[in-house]
């Protein structure tokens, strides 16, 4: 008797210990249904990751975000209907199938993914998305969205509960890839009506993870979710903070406090490199960084003190001294060098360092002892500001104050043309309509690319014919030089750097990639799926 009580006492032991371990990887006390690893060293099938992202979110509405560090988040929680592969060189499926584009390029036809389901909410219980959602989504962007995300789009049509039309004003040769943008990501209404102005902090979507807790200016916390329709997270907790300082970014990393830092820089990428825990993943990336003068108001909305305030600044003295550790090189070109747009050719048709010709210009537009002005920038893109300041005070003693801003401060200024000067960033993707449209349309005005109010009549017109006459790549490559040209010719901003898209992880996560465009890439269609070791 005292035998058989000794082993049913011994096998409940058991049990609890092997619950209790099992709990204790993956968190403790989420309704993981994921299956344990027990070698050491491998990747588990639950855990928690945490991402350090550069710069903080201002919101996760997809119409109002401005940010890829807010787009980096959402991308967690929801999908669009199509995505870039993993080289951004294809366009894959994802809440879309297949889709078909009638001869005039005018209609677009998605078949859509069958038995997607919505995360719960407070006003839909996870019920399936269909082809209404589709519509009420791209609709909403089409109307309301702050950076004109699906620019073009009259109407969707809803043909079935899985399958709709897509009605365009004109050909876009790119709308393909503006439906993989974050802010076209599908969304049900009721959420979004139902919460109003708050749907930010209570985000509903269909994808791997989904929003628990977000800590405003500190962290967003996220779960796994048990009904996506894709491959299920190896994670069953993603926490992605914001750390804008980058010396406290890396000690997070070092320290084990975040698994991932996005945007490594400076002497960073050599602390990284020389800590054996640790890896610093680099991309040539797509991403650029630029110096807008304002075109509108202000001594600079005249071209020849915008063309003396480039003359005497030395973009490669900023470059290499803001990257004395690697990371980026002189841009030259409103276009990154990844994109099929981007032509060496038209290099010598930017502004050559002179300092001297430089002053000659500032006096004949009425400002031979300098002036005083602002600069706007956030925490990450200071070093660039003071050697710039340097520049001008020593060669047009012009006074230059820096304004070190946080996120949502800065895009409002900027998007509102209120800045005199900024230092921003670009990333997007290899079709040159990403930079060149948005950073310099006339209908871009009132958004964050187009803040400094360029505005050129035959710019225009070429922007549109290179989404509208052809899809062929290199035709439209012909088209974007003609508008390059006119471009540079009016000298509306100073072009700065091509930046390599970088991240430092600890050896211990798995899976994980730098993506071209910079994008945090956890659980994706294109097969990633990040993992973390014990």
């Amino acid at each position: 008797m005292s035998k058989k009580i000794f082993h049913q006492k011994s096998f409940l032991l058991l049990i609890l210990a092997l619950v209790i371990s099992v709990l204790a990887a993956c968190g403790g006390d989420n309704n993981s249904t994921g299956k344990e690893q027990e070698s050491n060293g491998e990747a588990t099938a639950c855990g928690s990751l945490s991402v350090g992202l550069s710069a903080n979110a201002k919101t996760f509405d997809p119409i109002k975000y401005t940010g890829a560090y807010e787009s980096q988040v959402i991308r967690q929680m929801a999908d669009t209907l199509v995505v870039y592969n993993q080289d951004l060189s294809e366009v894959i499926p994802s809440l879309a199938t297949e889709w078909s584009v009638s001869d005039d390029m005018l209609v677009y036809t998605f078949k859509l993914r069958e038995g997607v389901k919505f995360q719960k909410g407070q006003y839909q219980d996870g019920r399936e998305m269909t082809a209404e959602d589709v519509k009420y989504s791209l609709e909403r962007s089409a109307n309301e969205s702050a950076m004109n995300r699906l620019n073009g789009v009259t109407e969707v049509k809803v043909l079935s509960d899985y399958e709709v039309e897509l009605h365009l004003a004109g050909p876009n040769a790119a709308l393909l890839a503006m439906l993989t943008d974050a802010g076209n990501i599908i969304i049900p209404k009721e959420e979004v009506e139902g919460w109003g102005d708050n749907f930010s902090e209570h985000f509903i979507g269909t994808g791997p993870f989904q929003l628990t807790d977000w800590k405003k200016d500190q962290e967003v916390q996220l779960v796994r979710n048990e009904e996506y329709w894709g491959e299920k997270p190896h994670l069953d907790k993603l926490t992605m903070k914001f750390i804008a300082d980058q010396n406290m970014l890396t000690n997070a990393l070092r320290s084990g406090d975040i698994d991932i830092a996005m945007d490594v820089k400076g002497q960073n990428r050599e602390i990284i490199k020389q800590d054996s825990n640790l890896e610093l993943l680099t991309n040539a990336g797509l991403s650029i960084v630029y110096l807008d003068l304002n075109n509108k108001v202000g001594p600079t909305a005249d071209k020849r003190v915008r063309e003396a305030i480039y003359m005497a600044t030395n973009v490669e003295e900023i470059i290499s001294g803001v990257n004395q550790w690697g990371g980026g090189e002189v841009s030259y070109l409103p276009l990154p060098p990844g994109s099929w747009g981007y032509d060496a050719s038209l290099i010598d048709l930017v502004p050559k360092y002179d300092p001297e010709k430089a002053k000659q210009l500032l006096a004949e537009a009425g400002y031979p002892d300098g002036f005083k002005t602002e600069i706007y920038a956030s925490q990450a893109r200071v070093p660039y500001a003071t050697i710039f300041q340097s520049q001008l005070k020593n060669n047009l003693n012009i006074d230059v104050e820096i304004k070190v801003v946080e996120w949502g401060t800065y895009s409002d200024m900027v998007a509102k043309g209120n800045a005199p000067m900024n230092i921003g960033g670009w990333t997007w993707y290899p079709d040159p309509y990403f930079f060149l449209y948005q950073l310099f349309s006339t209908n871009q005005i009132g958004a964050l690319g187009n803040g400094k109010g360029y505005s050129n009549p035959e710019v225009d017109a070429l922007l549109a014919r290179a989404v509208s006459e052809t899809v062929v790549q290199e035709e439209r490559a012909e088209i974007y030089k003609e508008a390059l040209k006119l471009i540079l010719a009016d000298v509306p901003r100073i072009e700065l750097e091509a930046t390599e898209a970088v991240a430092a992880i600890n050896k211990k996560v798995q899976g994980f990639t730098v993506s071209p465009d910079n994008s945090v890439q956890i659980v994706h269609p294109n097969g990633t799926n990040v993992s973390i070791s014990k």
